[in-house]
């Protein structure tokens, strides 16, 4: 049924939003593997789909992050200065490169393998220094910005799951970075999703998002993403950071699993 549908994908969103908002990734990284196997989203509309969701679900962990003052500094600036033009040719990458479903897949689990066991090592054996460490340079987040930008233009996750964790084990605080990488997503995904839809009205196929599906999530997206950064000061930071290394771990090696079989 059309409504049940519906309803699972806004539990879902708010489920996910609630957990991954606090350290400043939307979700959509996890709910991409979602739409593929559970919600038979086909490629390459599962990517478009997954911009929409953070396009609607944004707006949710931004509002109150916004209230709190954490939306101020240049960080947001420099992500998005870098990830708009980024994911615009990873879009156009991902409908004239990558369409294949076992070639994405195999990229999917060399996305998340990585960044997950990144993820659990750095929270569980954190590297000690000497004294404070300072951010990187302006030059080197704008050139990573537009790296991950070309990634999530093709993967659409948005990119603030691996901003987050990479600007954070540079030095940069979580309360810095989980708004403004939450700020970069957003507008990417607007952008993503806009480039999206010029390319289905030129190109055969599935391109277009699945509308009512994104909108459902998002809509979870939103509620829950709110509550997450509502949440945030009071949710153990070891614990949200163990427990997102770990899904990813898990996700990817199913998804390499599925790719190598």
């Amino acid at each position: 049924m059309e409504w049940e549908l519906g309803l699972a994908g806004l539990v879902v969103g708010l489920l996910t939003a609630v957990v991954t908002a606090p350290v400043g990734v939307s979700g959509a990284v996890f709910l991409l593997p979602v739409q593929l196997s559970v919600f038979a989203v086909p490629n390459p509309a599962v990517t478009p789909t997954n911009l929409l969701y953070n396009v609607v679900a944004g707006p949710g962990a931004l509002l109150r992050y916004r209230k709190d003052g954490a939306l101020r500094g240049p960080l947001v600036r420099l992500l998005v200065l870098g990830s708009l033009p980024g994911v615009v040719l990873g879009a156009v990458i991902r409908v004239f490169a990558l369409p294949g479903p076992r070639v994405f897949r195999l990229l999917i689990a060399a996305l998340m393998l990585p960044l997950g066991v990144w993820l659990v090592v750095r929270t569980l054996r954190p590297a000690h220094s000497a004294g404070p460490r300072t951010g990187p340079a302006p030059r080197s987040v704008v050139s990573m910005a537009l790296a991950v930008g070309v990634v999530g233009g093709v993967y659409g996750i948005g990119g603030g799951s691996i901003l987050g964790p990479v600007l954070v084990g540079r030095g940069v605080p979580v309360a810095t970075v989980a708004p403004a990488a939450l700020a970069s997503t957003f507008a990417t995904s607007v952008v993503g999703a806009g480039t999206y839809a010029l390319l289905s009205v030129t190109q055969g196929g599935s391109i277009a998002p699945d509308w009512a599906l994104g909108l459902a999530c998002g809509l979870g997206g939103l509620i829950g993403g709110y509550l997450g950064a509502h949440l945030q000061p009071r949710m153990p930071e070891t614990f949200l950071r163990v427990l997102l290394g770990s899904l990813a771990v898990v996700l990817g090696t199913l998804y390499l699993v599925e790719g190598l079989l």
